[in-house]
């Protein structure tokens, strides 16, 4: 059994990351899905980051770090798209962290102001191939750092277009990578385990 948290998107958390916590449950795991946004949930893109402004960074931080305060250290990060800040947050600066998921996710150490990726850390990193939110530059930043520390790192491209291709209530949604993608990384978790 591995702890898994599960950071939902800029949409808030809508069924499909609780059908997510659901399986992974099934499989034997414990799974804590935060809810950031209160209860709010969007189906709109532009409202959902009207909603993330409204709340600011720092707040979403905080919220963040107050979400996991009862869970246990020793525990995998994972996260959609903008979840996938709080996810790698986590991870790169909680001590217990075993691992970090991030779904159409990755940004540069010093943009969430994390000095040195811990070694012990391993990161997997899933995106569409043609995600219009996708900088190639940012993930490749972030590898690099994931890289120096010694930690591991995978990343998966998928042969599809959008940016939440693994969220079943997201026009995005494509069942067969989405399937793959969890393949890999229930993988990833027994290789924790």
């Amino acid at each position: 059994m591995t702890n898994i948290v599960i950071f939902h998107s800029v949409l808030g958390l809508r069924s499909g990351i609780i059908e997510t916590a659901e399986m992974l449950k099934d499989k034997g795991h414990n799974v804590l899905t935060p809810d950031l946004y209160n209860g709010e949930t969007f189906d709109d893109m532009e409202q959902a980051l009207e909603k993330f402004e409204e709340i600011g960074i720092a707040e979403m931080v905080s919220r963040t770090i107050s979400s996991v305060k009862d869970f246990p250290s020793e525990t995998v990060y994972a996260g959609f798209s903008n979840g996938g800040t709080s996810a790698e947050l986590l991870a790169g600066t909680k001590p217990g962290a075993r691992g970090c998921l991030l779904f159409h996710a990755a940004l540069p150490l010093n943009m969430i102001g994390i000095e040195r990726w811990p070694s012990s850390v391993p990161v997997q990193v899933h995106y569409a191939a043609k995600d219009p939110w996708k900088n190639q530059q940012l993930i490749d930043e972030f590898s690099k750092s994931v890289h120096q520390s010694g930690a591991s790192f995978e990343y998966f491209e998928y042969p599809v277009t959008g940016h939440l291709f693994a969220d079943p209530d997201s026009e995005d949604y494509n069942r067969k990578s989405s399937e793959l993608l969890w393949q890999r990384a229930i993988q990833f978790l027994q290789d924790i385990e």
